[in-house]
Parts: C-alpha cells; sequence; structure tokens
C-alpha cells in the first residue's frame, strides 16, 4: 500500500504519536470469521507508521448495538479525545447503514478524530475523504426517501388488492383464536377471572368484553353517554 503526503504528516500533539483506534467486528452469524483476518493488516500498517494502536473487537452484527461492547468502549474514547484516528477494515464493519456512517463520522470530525478503511479509499483526515463525507451525505439522504417511498407505493398497493394494513383485528390473532373459547368457559365456570383472561390472550379488559361478547352471538352494547 502507498504512504500518501498525508501519512507523512507531524503527529497531533508535536512529538506524540499518533493514537489510532482500531476496530474489527464479526457477525455471531459468521462462526468460522477470525477478527484476526482484520486486525492482522491494520495492525502492519499502523506499526509501519510509527502510530499507536488500541484494538477494540465485537462478536455482533452491525445492528445489535447492545452488544457491541467494544463500540460502545470506543465511541467514549473518541468523546474523552483519547484517539487521534478509528480505522475499520471497511465501512460496514462498523456502521450499520449509510446514515449511521454519516452521522457518526460529523460527530468525530467536529471532535477533531479522523477516520480510514483500510481497503476503501476512505480518509476523513484528507480533503479527498472530506468530498466523500459529503457524498455519503447525499447518498443518506437518497436512502431515506427512497425507503419511504417505498414503503407509502407498498401499503396502497395493499390498500388496493384489499389488505388490511396494521395490526390485525384481537380475533384474527392466531393465539386470541386458539384460546378464546377455552378462556370463555374458565369464565363461565367461575374458574378464571376476567383479568386473568384477559392477561392469558395478550389483550385488554375491553377488548375480551367485545370478544366474548361477539363469541356468544350477542349484538355489542352501544357506549353510554
Amino acid at each position: 500500500m502507498a504512504i500518501t503526503g498525508d501519512d507523512l504528516r507531524p503527529a497531533r500533539g508535536g512529538n506524540r504519536p499518533t493514537r489510532v483506534a482500531i476496530y474489527a467486528r464479526v457477525s455471531t452469524r459468521d462462526r468460522d470469521q477470525d477478527p484476526a483476518l482484520q486486525l492482522h493488516p491494520m495492525r502492519e500498517y499502523t506499526v509501519a507508521r510509527g502510530w499507536e494502536a488500541t484494538e477494540y473487537v465485537d462478536h455482533a452484527s452491525a445492528a445489535d448495538m447492545a452488544g457491541r461492547a467494544d463500540w460502545a468502549r470506543l465511541l467514549v474514547d473518541v468523546r474523552l479525545r483519547r484517539v487521534d484516528l478509528v480505522m475499520v477494515w471497511k465501512l460496514d464493519r462498523a456502521f450499520r447503514s449509510s446514515l449511521h456512517c454519516l452521522r457518526t463520522l460529523e460527530t468525530w470530525e467536529h471532535a477533531g478524530v479522523g477516520f480510514r478503511t483500510l481497503t476503501q479509499d476512505i480518509d476523513t483526515t484528507t480533503s479527498t475523504g472530506r468530498l466523500l463525507l459529503t457524498i455519503l451525505a447525499a447518498v443518506a439522504e437518497f436512502e431515506r426517501a427512497l425507503i419511504a417511498e417505498r414503503v407509502r407505493e407498498g401499503m396502497a398497493n395493499a390498500r388496493r388488492k384489499g389488505a388490511r394494513i396494521g395490526r390485525p383485528r384481537a380475533d384474527e390473532r392466531p393465539h386470541v383464536a386458539r384460546h378464546l373459547a377455552e378462556v370463555a368457559a374458565a369464565i363461565d365456570a367461575h374458574q378464571m377471572s376476567k383479568r386473568a383472561a384477559a392477561k392469558r390472550l395478550r389483550v385488554g379488559i375491553g377488548t375480551l368484553e367485545r370478544l366474548l361478547t361477539a363469541l356468544k352471538g350477542e349484538p355489542e352494547k352501544a357506549p353510554e353517554g
């Protein structure tokens, strides 16, 4: 990998070596994947430049932010200015979406922390990298608009075909359909309270009353007042 002029600039803070956070992530689905495949070339890259590296490794999916403990630790270290640069193997090792990437990198830029990918030409400490970040912002905005448009079109198409949009009615839910008759019999036999029955069917008391009325074939009572 060629060394650019940007690689030769003095480290921030005078003679202090550049502090780099190396982040690697493997998905829990990829059980045979070894994070060392990402870490080893990044170690070599930082050692060749005399940088001081700290490693962060997660075994979780990109969207599992709760399971990405080392990512959370990295964010704290960035916020406390303990690192000058964050490096990853590829964008998808760090971010779950273009929007997540954009927001994170904007925050890091304000904190004076750079970002670099080893296998993609992305480096926010260079003018080209900052231009790429601007392009990424446009892509993220387009992505949001495209998703919203597809959702609207899908819902409209479903309505045209007579599909119900939203949560199914209580009596259409499989759990309710399986247990309603059993629960109604238990209530009639005074073996179960309506509160317990509602909990069993995972519905509210008012919904339970309507279900029992419909089951008995009685007309629903009009609301008082």
